[in-house]
């Protein structure tokens, strides 16, 4: 089963909007199953998905910012088991 979350051409401060607000849904998800775990292996790599999902965002931001034209956004839920 699939969802289509996004799809359309977006101004480049909506798409860092967008793009920004799912990160951010993601990292919340971590920190609260950080605050929840006893497992140090997996708070470990928790926190560095968090980190990586942070400097992601931001090199997303940098390059959306240095582009002039508007910004095709697309993103599909894939559910399977």
């Amino acid at each position: 089963m699939n969802i289509q979350l996004i799809q359309g051409q977006f101004e480049a401060q909506e798409a860092i909007g967008i793009i920004t607000k799912m990160i951010e849904v993601k990292i919340k998800f971590h920190e609260d199953k950080i605050q929840f775990q006893s497992n140090e292996e997996d708070i470990k790599m928790r926190e560095k998905r968090i980190k990586q999902l942070q400097e992601e965002l931001y090199q997303m931001r940098n390059y959306i910012s240095e582009t002039k034209s508007p910004i095709v956004l697309e993103s599909v839920l894939s559910i399977h088991e």
